[in-house]
């Protein structure tokens, strides 16, 4: 049973650790000797969980983007009104961004996975179920003329685009983004995605 907590606890920290250099020195710049100084592990009980420096991002990319996926559909079902749920979504995004600057910074910078790379599959998949949640609560409001009938990815860069770029200045320490500000984001995105 002890090996079994140690061996959680290694790869908990090894996460953890990744999680705090991707969002300081982004993935590319992130060494493996970088990971393993900072999760505290030793060679071997590194590639004990992970294969690589990209099978760690896989993980920790598809860990996060399915806390946010959750986080964001939660929020969604609540609101049975289009104009509510577009922008209770958009003030959603920048607070989750607020209380989760380090998996923000990971989600907003780092391209995901691609299929066929470590934790690919698993985010082609989050983001299957994702997309199938989001149309089902869009699709009545569109057919009841009130939100535009666009693509996914039209969808997300008009109802997010705004948002996730004030998240970047954000980051950068460039602009902190205030409440009316926020509910302007909202408001933007409901004009945007609402019918004429």
């Amino acid at each position: 049973m002890k090996s079994a907590k140690n061996g959680r606890d290694g790869r908990t920290r090894i996460i953890e650790g990744a999680l705090r250099r991707f969002s300081q020195d982004g993935v590319s710049a992130t060494t493996l000797a970088s990971l393993r100084e900072e999760s505290g592990v030793s060679v071997g009980s590194f590639y004990h969980h992970f294969a690589s420096k990209e099978h760690v991002f896989g993980v920790l990319y598809s860990e996060i983007l399915q806390m946010y996926q959750d986080a964001f559909v939660g929020e969604l079902i609540r609101h049975d009104d289009a104009r509510s749920g577009i922008e209770a979504i958009v003030a959603l995004h920048m607070a989750w961004c607020g209380e989760h600057p380090e998996r923000a910074r990971i989600l907003v910078s780092e391209r995901p996975p691609r299929r066929e790379e470590p934790g690919g599959p698993e985010v082609t998949e989050l983001r299957r179920t994702f997309f199938r949640q989001v149309s089902d609560w869009w699709r009545p409001h569109m057919k009841d003329g009130l939100l535009r009938p666009v693509h996914a990815t039209m969808c997300y860069v008009l109802w997010l685009g705004p948002a996730q770029e004030m998240c970047r200045l954000w980051f950068t320490g460039a602009h902190q983004p205030t409440e009316e500000e926020i509910r302007g984001l909202g408001e933007a995105a409901w004009n945007s995605l609402r019918m004429p």
